[in-house]
């Protein structure tokens, strides 16, 4: 027991790929995270499995995709079109054995804090493994803001003015000085950060004013506007894509972000735990690109959260395992949320359960650079309209090439993301035969996972008509 690592495992909620300086970023900062990231294996090909927040973290703690698992939206969603809403399942199932319930079913102390956004409270962090809840419940985002009060049902409100993201790492950190070593702990650590409302404070967000204003950022028009939604809830307003990375307060929050993992890492230095934790950075989904309020851009990806292109699933990653996983290396496999659970227990050195982490594959021979991972594609299926402007589809991943297709009208899109990963050149046509290899692909996997298709909507009006 005593030889197993402990896990941190970071998710933000709605960081994109660029938003760190180790991924690129010239305006925001984020030292600490460079840190760990030269500590570490990065990536430069994970996702998130869906381009929503819920479905990633049902995938991440179930092992499979977001459609066998059943939650194919974030909670609470129902939007229509063209296309009617597809039904999905509103909560992380209990039938499902819980990363946290395997892990502590060996004997790890299992903590979850921040986001849970996995269902009301039947499907609390509590009915699925984790010893304690420090603020996770049913709500997506902190609805009264970052500042106390926050009034989170699984949370106390702390002094007034308090910053949600500092508070919820100050009893992480607790958590980490007051354990006593016996057990290995596996610390579920979602931050509502960097999810809307864009929310920082004040002494940061002037921080990087002064940063925009040396860039001579505050001069360039940061937006671009372009159609109108194609969800009939939101069909009256037109999407809005940021070009450039400017936004103080979102890169307020990026730095607040960054300095609290700064403390966390400092308590596993202190208390002598680092060189046996076992750290992992990713987030949900990416950048909030096109809407509301379009904080963050994430080019050179296309797109952002809520869409089936690059800026919606490509997300940092970043591993770090002393004396196991190479500091500083890099590696260009694509990788995908469901991989977590496998790679977790292969670190614990636990018998994988194929049963339950269905869709996932363990991780160790890229960590370890031993070998390949044994998978011939990656897939997603978002049957939804997201709220940023994407419609329904389903896409895969083979090699260096992508597939979408797109629900509303059937249309297919292919690319070569390692020499557009921008997906500005469709090549559906140009390569006939791999397109039509890569759709019965697809159509394979739709039907060997159940996948639901939406069906036409009988009541669709166009705009103006």
């Amino acid at each position: 027991m005593a030889d197993r690592p402990n896990f941190v495992f970071i998710l933000m909620d709605d960081l994109g790929w660029r938003d760190l300086a180790c991924y690129g970023s010239t305006f925001y900062e984020t030292p600490n995270i460079d840190r760990l990231a030269r500590q570490s294996m990065a990536f430069t090909d994970a996702y998130a499995a869906c381009p929503v927040c819920s479905p990633t973290r049902a995938s991440i703690l179930s092992g499979k995709y977001p459609a066998s698992v059943g939650v194919t939206d974030y909670i609470g969603g129902r939007t229509s079109g063209k296309l009617l809403t597809v039904p999905y399942t509103h909560h992380l199932p209990l039938s499902e054995t819980s990363l946290a319930s395997a892990l502590k079913a060996v004997g790890y102390t299992t903590w979850h804090a921040g986001k849970w956004h996995l269902g009301d409270e039947p499907t609390y962090p509590d009915r699925h493994g984790f010893d304690v809840n420090i603020g996770g419940c049913h709500w997506g985002h902190p609805k009264q803001g970052y500042f106390s009060p926050w009034g989170l049902p699984t949370l106390e409100d702390g002094p007034e003015g308090a910053y949600l993201t500092d508070r919820i790492t100050d009893e992480v950190v607790r958590l980490i000085l007051e354990h006593d070593g016996e057990t290995p702990f596996f610390l579920n650590l979602w931050y509502y950060s960097v999810h809307t409302p864009i929310q920082a404070k004040a002494r940061d967000v002037a921080r990087f004013e002064a940063k925009a204003r040396e860039m001579h950022l505050d001069e360039v028009d940061p937006f671009v506007w372009g159609e109108y939604f194609p969800s009939l809830q939101r069909r009256d307003k037109r999407v809005r894509r940021r070009l450039v990375q400017s936004d103080p307060v979102y890169a307020a929050m990026v730095y607040a972000m960054d300095q609290n993992i700064g403390r966390v890492l400092d308590a596993l230095e202190e208390t002598g735990q680092a060189e046996n934790t076992v750290v992992i950075f990713t987030s949900d989904n990416g950048g909030l690109a096109t809407s509301e309020g379009s904080p963050t851009c994430n080019a050179p990806l296309a797109e952002g959260k809520g869409w089936m292109y690059e800026g919606g699933t490509r997300e940092p990653l970043l591993v770090r395992w002393p004396g196991v996983v190479p500091p500083g290396s890099v590696c260009h496999e694509p990788v995908t949320s469901p991989d977590f659970y496998p790679t977790l227990l292969e670190m614990a050195d636990l018998d994988p359960m194929p049963e339950q982490h269905a869709d996932g594959e363990s991780l160790m021979p890229l960590l370890t650079q031993t070998g390949d991972l044994d998978r011939e594609a990656i897939y997603w299926h978002y049957p939804h309209y997201g709220n940023q402007g994407g419609t329904p589809g389903s896409s895969v991943r083979a090699g260096d090439w992508k597939l979408i297709e797109f629900f509303e009208d059937g249309a297919i899109e292919l690319y070569n993301l390692r020499e557009d990963v921008s997906e500005t050149r469709n090549l559906a046509a140009v390569e006939p035969e791999r397109a039509a290899r890569m759709q019965q692909m697809l159509a394979a996997w739709r039907d060997r996972v159940e996948a639901k298709i939406p069906q036409p909507n009988p009541d669709y009006a166009p705009p103006g008509a």
